[in-house]
């Protein structure tokens, strides 16, 4: 009765996790099995205001909306604000993350710190269409890598991608 009660078992845990999953058979018979597209197993939340190049707000449902600040980068600052100036390029980039995601929505990953020492939520965000959004940053200039621990899950990826939009001279290392 137990080995039957636990066969029962992880075979409905197993029915219900292969949702997640598709198989595909090639031409030479060959399996593969993947996971469906990341829009089928995440909730994408609508953008509702933009605050800088790596700080924005999404409806998640309640009133107020959700601060998200991207983690893994920093956009240079677009405005002066108490203690903090702004910075070269910092328009640029704000610019730049407004016209991105104008209209569209996000999906959040989370590290091993959700929030910041001011509440704001952190998080690595992806478009619909899989674009990694602190990635995309980084690659076009529009941020820099700043990986503070532990929420180091993609530095060395960040730190990568900032060291050939510097070799390329993209976006804030145009030197303009």
């Amino acid at each position: 009765m137990n080995k039957a009660f636990l066969l029962l078992i992880s075979s409905l845990l197993a029915l219900s996790y292969s949702g997640n999953f598709y198989s595909i058979t090639t031409a030479n018979n060959n399996t593969v099995t993947q996971h469906k597209p990341t829009k089928y197993l995440y909730e994408y939340f609508p953008i509702k205001k933009f605050v800088d190049g790596d700080t924005f707000w999404i409806d998640n449902g309640t009133e107020k909306g959700e601060k998200i600040r991207l983690i893994g980068i920093d956009a240079p600052e677009s405005r002066n604000m108490f203690n903090i100036k702004k910075e070269a390029f910092g328009t640029e980039a704000s610019e730049y993350i407004k016209q991105l995601l104008q209209g569209k929505k996000v999906r959040l990953e989370y590290d091993v710190d959700k929030y910041d020492r001011y509440g704001r939520t952190l998080a690595y965000a992806y478009l619909e269409d899989g674009t990694f959004l602190n990635a995309h940053l980084v690659e076009n200039g529009y941020a820099m890598a700043y990986t503070v621990p532990p929420n180091v899950k993609y530095a060395a990826l960040f730190i990568e991608m900032q060291r050939n939009a510097r070799e390329n001279k993209a976006g804030l290392w145009s030197g303009n």
